[in-house]
């Protein structure tokens, strides 16, 4: 599947569903494909830009990059919000952490099950420096 049109689809999505003082910047490649359920991608979209969403509290910069890497493909959700502490960089994907007053803090545990274990893909917070930069980075197979 080529990921940039999956990742469109997935900002357009959540551009309408979203405060119009939330920028999106995207940085695509061209052709760059991996081996996807589009559904199940999508929605590993949907959940990280939410949560940046939120962590930027409806106002600030979000940014969607894809890469080619030399045996695969990054795809990089960054924004400027709260950030994370780098004590939780792998807290964050255990069922039940939420910083939220709502919700189960399930996103993330899912989103991880979904890249790695379905798509034998890897994601991790790549950097966060608060209210500057927080990064997660998904990394897929093309083959």
């Amino acid at each position: 599947t080529e990921l940039d049109a999956v990742v469109k689809n997935s900002i357009a999505y959540l551009k309408t569903r979203s405060s119009n003082k939330v920028e999106f910047v995207i940085d695509l490649s061209e052709n760059t494909y991996a081996k996807v359920n589009i559904t199940l991608i999508e929605w590993v979209f949907e959940n990280l830009i939410k949560n940046a969403i939120d962590a930027i509290k409806g106002d600030g910069i979000i940014s969607v990059s894809v890469q080619q890497l030399d045996k695969g493909v990054a795809i990089d959700v960054s924004d400027n919000g709260k950030g994370i502490p780098r004590h939780r960089f792998k807290t964050v994907f255990e069922p039940g952490y939420t910083t939220k007053e709502r919700g189960w803090g399930l996103g993330l545990s899912l989103t991880k099950r979904i890249v790695e274990e379905y798509h034998k893909g890897k994601i991790f917070v790549k950097e966060s420096e608060p209210y500057k930069k927080t990064t997660f980075r998904i990394i897929l197979q093309n083959t």
